[in-house]
């Protein structure tokens, strides 16, 4: 691949993210020998399941790594890092088997019995869905198992190094921690001979030359010897973390808003070590509908599984593309909006001209570049009112409306609209028919609903969205509302019993004229009711 120094200059957070790593090459060029271009790394604590985070993370620092490759015409790697060598600190709720798993807390995840029955221990379980999760996507990486990386000798030297720098390290921490824990502080947590168990003790003596770390068992009391490497200790987190940057020349990573400490902690660590901390950013975190943290442990967080019942992947890396360091509120609302985003922008892509850059385009990151794919000639917003006006149980109802809005438009031909049918049948069910609430219309919006009655009967059955819209327009206006917008919420609230929705006129040339006029009659009969 060619470089193009010119996307320097586009305006889009992927490319400002990749100049830093070009900048960061260009400083600090890489040893004659070893592998080219850049490293980007994204990290995974295998004590759980993937998750909404999980994706995020990947697809932006996908995003990024495309980014540099086209800048700068090199090569690039993603490392997905698995700390399948940590302790299990707690039992997941979300296992079988609880009790088995709560004989082995504070062993390796990997040196632990797999409660599923189907991998070798619990942390290459949990290290296949996390593949089976990032193939599901189509990422582009390579996967890391920490405990491999520890036993095989690649941290070798690196923890030696931090050996002879055990003092400088400690001394990057302990002013972070409380009296108590900063009287056994160590970087390093030697395995336990015969426990098995990942213990967090006080070195007394760190021998580099020997390659031995002296620590006592706080239960027995016995002295024991440990091997600094070949797996037989592993650093502490932000040590560990520091320890993977300097070993494996890591140039690019990203993460949450709640590490910033730690990014600052480690990269102090890494320059001890004789490293260079990679470029990175801070992205922000996810709020809850309330506008509360979301927690894994609270479960007030969308699940991954949750969006993708109701819209497709490429709607949720919309969603985690824009603004990444702003807080945003992540739950089932905001999922018809990301939709239609997405559909317009991918419109936006297949018409881009050379004016403008694409790569200003959230599509393209999405797709790579460019993309073949019809998109949907009917938002999700418009399906979605479609859906609750006729009580949809399944997408073939809608596929009769659909076919005469846009004749030739089949589910073969346009996959995307095929899915976001399904989708939308799936979301008006769970979410819209609940708080469906159709009410009367006033005094003063019966009589625009009777004037727009009369104007809908004389309107040629054959008119478009646009002229519609129009005629929307003009009985709103010649009626004394406040604003437009107040006519276009009643059209909302008294018809399809909804806050809001997409262009009205667009509905209702998607609904049929014939099937609005029926509508209307409905809405004023439940008036007269009332």
């Amino acid at each position: 691949m060619s470089a193009d120094p010119s996307l320097r200059n586009v305006k889009a957070w992927p490319f400002e993210e990749a100049a830093k790593v070009a900048d960061r090459l260009a400083a600090a060029p890489k040893p004659e020998g070893g592998p080219k271009g850049a490293l980007f790394q994204t990290g995974y604590g295998p004590s759980g399941l993937p998750h909404i985070g999980t994706f995020g993370e990947v697809a932006r620092t996908t995003w990024v790594r495309r980014a540099f490759e086209r800048m700068t015409g090199l090569p690039a790697r993603l490392l997905a890092f698995s700390d399948d060598m940590d302790g299990l600190r707690k039992v997941p709720d979300n296992v079988p088997n609880k009790a088995m798993l709560a004989g082995y807390l504070g062993r390796p995840l990997t040196a632990i019995p797999d409660p599923f029955g189907t991998h070798d221990s619990f942390g290459a379980h949990n290290n296949a869905r996390l593949q089976a999760f990032l193939d599901t996507f189509g990422f582009d990486y390579e996967f890391a198992s920490s405990t491999d990386y520890y036993r095989s000798g690649r941290f070798d030297a690196a923890l030696l190094r931090m050996a002879e720098r055990h003092e400088e390290v400690r001394g990057v921490i302990l002013p972070t921690l409380g009296p108590d824990r900063r009287a056994t502080y160590s970087p390093f947590l030697p395995i336990h001979p015969e426990t098995g168990i990942v213990m967090q003790v006080p070195m007394e003596e760190v021998r580099p030359a020997e390659d031995l770390l002296v620590w006592t068992d706080p239960q027995t009391g016995k002295r024991h010897g440990t091997r600094i490497t070949g797996g037989h200790a592993k650093a502490q987190w932000k040590a560990d973390w520091a320890l993977r940057w300097y070993a494996l020349g890591v140039d690019y990573e990203m993460s949450g808003k709640d590490l910033i400490d730690s990014v600052r902690l480690s990269g102090q660590i890494c320059r001890i070590l004789g490293g260079t901390p990679p470029a990175g950013f801070t992205y922000e975190l996810f709020l809850d509908e309330q506008g509360q943290k979301i927690s894994k442990s609270k479960g007030n967080g969308l699940t991954i599984e949750e969006w993708l019942r109701y819209a497709p992947p490429e709607s949720l890396a919309q969603f985690m593309y824009g603004q990444p360091q702003r807080a945003k509120r992540l739950f089932f609302d905001v999922i018809p909006r990301a939709v239609d985003d997405y559909l317009a922008n991918l419109e936006k892509l297949k018409a881009a001209s050379g004016d403008t850059h694409p790569g200003t385009n959230p599509a393209w990151h999405i797709h790579g570049g460019s993309s073949n794919d019809p998109g949907s000639p009917i938002s999700f917003a418009m399906l979605l009112n479609l859906a609750s006006v006729v009580n949809a149980e399944g997408p073939e109802i809608l596929w009769g409306f659909i076919g005469r809005y846009a004749p030739g438009v089949t589910a073969e031909s346009h996959p995307m609209l095929a899915r976001l049918a399904e989708h939308a049948v799936a979301y008006y069910r769970d979410f819209v028919a609940p708080q469906k609430r159709h009410r009367p219309p006033g005094a003063l919006e019966r009589a625009a609903l009777e004037d727009l009655l009369g104007a809908l009967r004389t309107l040629p059955a054959e008119s478009d969205a646009e002229a519609i819209q129009t005629l929307l327009y003009e009985v709103g206006k010649r009626h004394e509302f406040a604003s437009l917008r107040d006519w276009f919420s009643c059209l909302y609230q008294v018809l399809l019993g909804q806050q809001e929705g997409p262009r009205f006129g667009g509905f209702v040339a998607l609904y049929g004229i014939p099937g609005t006029i029926g509508l209307i009659e409905a809405a004023l009969a439940r008036g007269d009711a009332a």
